[in-house]
C-alpha cells in the first residue's frame, strides 16, 4: 500500500506542468505523423513544435525550483530531466514522485 503525501504549491505546479509536457510532445507526434506519415498538413507540427518548446523549457525550469525547494537528492533531480527527454516519460515519473513523497514538503515526507 503506498502513502499518500499532500502535494506542496510547487509539487502541484510540478504535476501541472509535467502534465503540460507530455500533452505537448504527443501533440507533436501527432502532427509529424500527418506531416511525414499520410503528408496531409504541417500545422501540427508548425504549433505543437512551438508549444512543446515552451512546455520543455517550463518543465526543466520548474524541475529545477521543485528539486531546489523540495530538497530533492541528486538522482531524483537527474530523472526529471531525463524524463524529459523521451515522449510522455514525464507522467509515470510524476506518478512515482508523488507516490514516494518527492513532491510534497520536506517536513511531510519525515
Amino acid at each position: 500500500m503506498t502513502k499518500s503525501h499532500a502535494l506542496s504549491p510547487i509539487g502541484r505546479v510540478f504535476a501541472v506542468v509535467a502534465l503540460i509536457e507530455a500533452f505537448t510532445w504527443a501533440g507533436l507526434l501527432v502532427g509529424m505523423v500527418l506531416k511525414y506519415g499520410t503528408g496531409t498538413t504541417t500545422l501540427g507540427v508548425w504549433w505543437f513544435g512551438r508549444l512543446h518548446g515552451a512546455a520543455f523549457l517550463a518543465y526543466l525550469a520548474v524541475a529545477l525550483v521543485a528539486a531546489l525547494r523540495l530538497r530533492w537528492p541528486w538522482w531524483a533531480w537527474l530523472l526529471a530531466i531525463l524524463a524529459a527527454l523521451p515522449p510522455l516519460a514525464t507522467l509515470p515519473l510524476e506518478r512515482w514522485y508523488r507516490r514516494r513523497g518527492l513532491l510534497a514538503p520536506p517536513s511531510a515526507r519525515a
